[in-house]
């Protein structure tokens, strides 16, 4: 793919297929992250200015704005939409670089739906974009990627991640796009992560999370274990910490943190990240599977997941990197 340097190994290996994202201009890789990410900040702007200038008619107008981007019929197959999610797929993973490790790239079919089963989540799942099909970077034709529904109750992210390919996380939705032949992407531990997010180790919350090990034994979806190795540097936070921020976090379903990029700003630092593909775990196809037969299926993956971050995290760079699987 022109978008990509890829350095293909012998079928007969088992090194993984390495694709470096290219390193475009930084005008390029800065508008992209900004066109990709700025739109939570610009919530933020004008929800001060709304306050600011309350009652004033410019507080009204604001307030109008946002409604009307909020409720706006929005689709994937706009023709503005997808070429924005071009661009940004383009030039956004250069702006780290990322680099995608597939650790078999030949046990994959373009054509065929795969549960992609991603973590960590860190402040933002930034690495995760280039796991859709607009980046070139996997060898998938269509993929989704299952986000929060508060993503689309957000004005100018809910535009930004539609075009991107992000759906809301429902099981309708995650079934309905499977057995459409779209692979999905999804992190089970969710924001709950950020809640136990610490600088001394990343945090996988796995163990409760049987959902969509249901949902691929019910379809017959191959689970494919990702981990990104870097992602949870490419910004500095603070959040607090104990028991009542805890419980805080739960109630609301959103872990609040202040967290900032380079020279301060909203724009992640330019560190590496790179991306780990495992190989997929067939599943056998059952309509009702038992709870036996999902616990089954959700330790061999956790089993998989496991092992493939204590492969990689050397080759990829990342050996003091530390795991709690909770």
């Amino acid at each position: 793919m022109e978008e990509s340097e890829r350095n293909h190994k012998n079928p007969e290996e088992t090194n993984p297929t390495v694709i470096r994202s290219i390193r475009h201009s930084t005008f390029h890789t800065l508008t992209a992250m900004i066109v990709w990410l700025g739109s939570i900040h610009l919530n933020i702007i004008l929800a001060l200015l709304l306050i600011l200038l309350f009652p004033n008619t410019s507080a009204f107008w604001i307030l109008g704005l946002l409604i009307l981007v909020l409720v706006v019929p929005t689709s994937d197959r706009s023709r503005l939409g997808q070429a924005i999610a071009r661009y940004v797929g383009k030039y956004a993973p250069g702006y780290f670089p990322v680099t995608v490790h597939i650790e078999d790239a030949k046990l994959f079919d373009r054509d065929k739906a795969y549960i992609l089963v991603a973590e960590p989540h860190s402040i933002f799942p930034i690495g995760y974009l280039s796991l859709l099909n607009i980046t070139g970077l996997m060898p998938l034709s269509k993929t989704k990627a299952l986000a929060s529904t508060a993503v689309f109750y957000t004005p100018f992210l809910r535009q930004i991640g539609i075009w991107l390919g992000l759906v809301p996380a429902t099981k309708k939705n995650f079934v309905k796009y499977l057995e459409a032949g779209y692979s999905c992407i999804l992190i089970p531990g969710g924001v709950q992560e950020i809640i136990y997010m610490n600088r001394e180790f990343e945090v996988a919350f796995l163990k409760k999370r049987f959902g969509f090990v249901r949902v691929s034994i019910e379809t017959g979806a191959p689970l494919v274990p990702v981990f990104c190795f870097g992602q949870s540097d490419v910004y500095s936070w603070w959040k607090p910490d104990g028991k009542l921020y805890h419980r805080i976090a739960r109630a609301i379903r959103f872990a609040p943190l202040i967290f900032w990029g380079g020279f301060g700003s909203p724009i992640p630092y330019c560190r590496p990240i790179q991306v780990v593909v495992g190989r997929p775990i067939e599943i056998k196809q059952n309509p009702c599977p038992s709870n036996e037969e999902v616990a089954e299926v959700h330790a061999r993956f956790v089993s998989a997941f496991h092992k493939l971050f204590l492969r990689y995290r050397e080759i990829t760079g990342c050996a003091d990197t530390q795991i709690r699987i909770m």
